[in-house]
């Protein structure tokens, strides 16, 4: 994998750049990523804060409660809906991890998941 990894939106109105390898690439098959993705598993990578850079339109937030009752935040882009990351709001002083959309990725190939979640829910 090469560094800087870049990525964007569908419409390009916001684009970012991850600057450290990823702490984690993950594929996700609970029912909530099948309903969000259309998909039978959602895939992201979990990126240092400092080193996610966002850039161009500011992100919107949608809240959303788990089943553990922990509020989540999912950040898209307010022009065309692509949902870019998970987690803190995206800025620079933000040091929190966040997760970001594999698929939002320019080049995808690299990605190998190290490790799947909720494989109870995951489609035979």
């Amino acid at each position: 994998m090469k560094l800087p990894q870049t990525g964007g939106c569908q419409c390009g109105a916001l684009r970012y750049k991850i600057s450290e390898a990823p702490e984690l690439v993950y594929t996700c098959h609970c029912t909530e990523c099948q309903r969000l993705t259309g998909s039978a598993f959602s895939m992201a990578l979990v990126v240092a804060g400092g080193a996610f850079h966002l850039d161009g339109t500011p992100p919107r937030p949608f809240f959303r409660t788990a089943d553990s009752g922990r509020r989540v935040t999912r950040w898209v882009c307010p022009a065309c809906g692509t949902w870019l990351c998970s987690g803190p709001k995206p800025g620079p002083s933000t040091r929190d991890a966040f997760r970001v959309r594999a698929g939002t990725l320019d080049y995808t190939s690299w990605l190998r998941p190290t490790v799947h979640f909720w494989t109870r829910s995951a489609q035979p």
